[in-house]
């Protein structure tokens, strides 16, 4: 069989190419003579990065700025010459995964830290930027990313508005004088939630990030007021576009103060990668990402991985770390299986890489007595 194994990162335990290694070690262990192809995916958060960089082999840079909690810090990102493009993993600056669990609540976070790396690019000479934006810290619709660029945020009686709590008061938005940015960006989100309302960012993805149901209503009026003022500076509404609330609203940020394009995370990878050419010389593809949910079939990459297959007529089958809602991921995936379904979740976590190649071999076995019946 020719084999496909394309994960994406198992969240805080393996990175993609590790969780591809770990999966090809334990099909050949069971099916040696099988070809096996590993792609690393992506859908825009954690390891986009990488990912990216990998499929176009372009060099790594770093920039100094600061992070969520505005603490200096040395941030990556990839540049390609040849192209003049910069390839930009939000979660390298803001990421949640770079805080301490708990220590800073996400009314003290924002993404101005993002500012620096853009600025960098296009002093590089940047035509163009993809920028993946999941696994933030913030829940701050991109404000600090644009305070970071020029923009001004005013009170009624012109008080500048330092901290994006207090974008309750936001009464007038004025533009940098200048444009800072001469590039496109195109941003990559891993989720289609709007900005606002009961499927919005805070009430959403805000208690994974610190926020807690009580401070649903103060957020929720900060996201609203500043939609509101940008929808009379633009004449748009953008808050109303699917995406806007990727990444804590970052996503209604890079598009109300950056002008950029929107667009699913995996769909980038995908036609960077090649992947419906990948897919014809195909027979199995194999995926899979830390957690497995409903959530998977809303935009992230394992799930959007299984609709291409389905079209290519390819079975895909995806192993996770930990599976609930299986009955619908079945519906979707020629195989479901979890690390969980072998051991503890505790114990899966700490020995992610040996669990994950045992429950690849497993999953060769089953294969084998497929083709044997």
């Amino acid at each position: 069989m020719r084999v496909l194994i394309a994960p994406d990162k198992f969240k805080e335990t393996l990175t993609a190419r590790q969780a591809a290694a770990a999966m090809a070690r334990g099909w050949k262990r069971v099916r040696p003579r099988d070809v096996v192809v590993i792609l690393p995916i992506s859908d825009g958060g954690d390891g986009f990065g990488p990912v990216l960089a990998g499929l176009r082999r372009v060099r790594r840079v770093q920039t100094a700025t600061v992070d969520a909690a505005g603490r200096r810090c040395l941030a990556s990102w990839w540049w390609d010459s040849a192209d003049r493009l910069a390839i930009i993993e939000s979660a390298r600056v803001i990421g949640l995964a770079q805080l301490p669990p708990g220590k800073f609540h996400p009314f003290e976070l924002d993404t101005r830290g993002l500012a620096a790396l853009l600025r960098a690019a296009a002093r590089r000479g940047a035509r163009n930027c993809l920028v993946g934006i999941g696994g933030s810290a913030t829940n701050d619709g991109g404000f600090g990313l644009a305070l970071g660029l020029g923009w001004r945020f005013l009170e009624k009686d012109g008080t500048p508005i330092e901290h994006w709590r207090d974008l309750d008061r936001l009464a007038t938005v004025v533009a940098p004088g200048a444009r800072m940015l001469q590039l496109k960006v195109v941003v990559a989100v891993d989720v289609q939630n709007k900005l606002l309302g009961p499927l919005g960012c805070t009430r959403v993805y805000g208690p994974q990030k610190g926020l807690r149901l009580r401070d649903f209503t103060v957020a929720e009026a900060c996201l609203r007021q500043l939609a509101k003022v940008m929808r009379k500076t633009l004449g748009r509404d953008v808050a109303a576009a699917a995406g806007t609330g990727a990444a804590g609203g970052l996503g209604f940020g890079f598009a109300a103060f950056v002008g950029a394009e929107m667009r699913l995370g995996f769909e980038l990878m995908a036609q960077e990668a090649g992947l419906t050419t990948r897919l014809r010389q195909t027979d199995l593809v194999i995926t899979g990402e830390g957690r497995m949910d409903r959530s998977t079939l809303m935009g992230k990459g394992a799930g959007e991985l299984a609709a291409q297959c389905r079209d290519a007529g390819v079975p895909c089958v995806v192993l996770g770390g930990d599976v609930t809602d299986r009955d619908k991921l079945v519906k979707k995936f020629a195989l479901v299986g979890a690390l969980t379904d072998l051991t503890s979740p505790k114990r899966a976590r700490a020995g992610a890489k040996f669990w994950l190649e045992k429950l690849a071999s497993r999953t060769a076995r089953y294969f084998t007595a497929q083709a044997a019946d």
